[in-house]
């Protein structure tokens, strides 16, 4: 009884303490926590990730250049990922960022980022240019650049014979040695498989080095070159004009084109990838690695001679995405990261393609011509080119237009290597070519 007795009393004391136990478990540790999504040399993207804060909730984004005074931003956070875009930055400067959110109770406080923006690259080209033909209309429609001493053009050049007499077999590249300028003529089949082949004119030319280049005529067949020297063609098994070529190796290229086309080249064969039934062209295609080291690709659809109706193609998902805040017709395409632009009949650009923001108009006071083409070294380095001699450069803080060197010709399409931009096109009934050294 005793016993029994005992056991009952210690059994009461435990459910006393136990009951009398009225800590609460610990509370989810609220956080905010910067990281740097991007920069260009006078925007900065910043990733705010909270932890555990009731949102939506208003965040105080303090900004600090060295040896000035701090700016504070106040900014509404809605989502626990958010980007936000700063602008008004300088170049070639560091600055320093922190995020605060302020409560009843407490203030929390990110991390100190620290952003440097990127500098500014040089204007100051100059310029070297060349026309090419003696009769007929010729035109160049594609540049790719190796190095300073190798570049290949191509569209198509009409020379005289011999005898000065006007030669019907155009030329349908130019290439350049460092020195000088010397024509070819690619051959294409005249019927796809048959032994009888003929230099039909040239549409886009894409380059991985001075022993694997690939040009596409203005149809459905592609040559190949080893150097100077044309290895094999390659017939499409399904028939449409090639417009633009692009791809990440020798085992993935692609082929965009008129009517909705797009084909790929798996190392093997040419599978169509693309053609939902629409009478769009497209006109330009563009791979860059993210930040995963995987190729995202994107081409562009429109019909400029006809309607405003475009399309711009996740080529990896074959989904199009959003093109609000782009009225009229858009003719290329250029990438890197997150940062997009598009060229047509004005010059967009948006951060996040996929976002359901609209794209955001730059060209006012820029430029009033149609541009056509669009290609950068990085983000502080692009050019652009476009009708009546239209030639851009953007350095990352302010672009500057060559137009009055280049007025009357028509350029339609350009790239930028390392410290040269080459464009071409015609001017008057010549094929034309212009390099800028920096």
């Amino acid at each position: 009884m005793k016993n029994s007795f005992k056991i009952l009393l210690i059994l009461s004391v435990v459910l006393l303490i136990l009951s009398c136990n009225t800590t609460e478990p610990p509370q989810p540790e609220k956080t905010i926590k910067l990281e740097l999504e991007d920069t260009a040399s006078i925007e900065a993207w910043i990733k705010i990730t909270t932890n555990n804060i009731q949102l939506p909730a208003t965040v105080t984004l303090n900004k600090s250049a060295e040896g000035g005074n701090a700016v504070a931003q106040d900014i509404i956070l809605s989502t626990a990922d958010s980007v936000v875009y700063i602008d008004s930055l300088l170049p070639k400067t560091t600055y320093t960022f922190q995020a605060s959110i302020h409560t009843n109770i407490q203030t929390y406080k990110s991390n100190e980022l620290s952003v440097t923006t990127m500098d500014t690259t040089s204007h100051n080209f100059t310029w070297q240019s060349w026309t090419f033909g003696e009769h007929s209309s010729s035109v160049l429609f594609d540049v790719a650049v190796i190095d300073e001493n190798n570049i290949w053009a191509v569209g198509e050049i009409y020379m005289n014979d011999s005898l000065g007499n006007p030669d019907p077999h155009a030329y349908n590249a130019v290439h350049w040695d460092g020195q000088e300028w010397k024509l070819y003529r690619i051959m294409f089949y005249t019927i796809c498989g048959q032994s009888h082949k003929t230099p039909y004119p040239a549409k886009s030319i894409f380059a991985f080095n001075k022993t694997d280049i690939w040009i596409a005529m203005d149809g459905d067949q592609i040559a190949r070159l080893n150097d100077t020297t044309q290895t094999n063609i390659m017939c499409l098994p399904f028939s449409f004009v090639i417009n633009k070529l692009w791809g990440s190796s020798a085992n993935d290229m692609y082929a965009v084109g008129n009517n909705g086309n797009i084909a790929r080249w798996n190392g093997t064969r040419w599978i169509k990838l693309f053609n939902n039934g629409t009478d769009l062209n497209f006109y330009d295609i563009l791979g860059a690695k993210n930040k995963d080291d995987e190729f995202t690709i994107y081409t562009i659809a429109a019909n400029i001679s006809s309607s405003f109706d475009k399309m711009i193609l996740n080529i990896n998902s074959l989904n199009p995405v959003n093109t609000d805040g782009i009225p009229y017709s858009i003719h290329g395409i250029w990438f890197k990261n997150k940062v997009f632009y598009v060229v047509g009949s004005g010059m967009y650009k948006k951060y996040n393609i996929t976002s359901s923001l609209e794209w955001e108009a730059i060209h006012h006071g820029i430029t009033n011509y149609y541009l056509s083409s669009i290609n950068g070294n990085d983000l502080n380095d692009i050019a652009a080119c476009g009708a009546f001699g239209e030639l851009l450069h953007f350095n990352g803080y302010n672009w500057k237009s060559y137009q009055n060197i280049f007025n009357g010709t028509a350029l339609g399409k350009v790239t930028i290597k390392n410290n040269l931009v080459v464009a071409v096109g015609f001017n008057s009934s010549k094929a034309f070519i212009t390099i800028g050294r920096r």
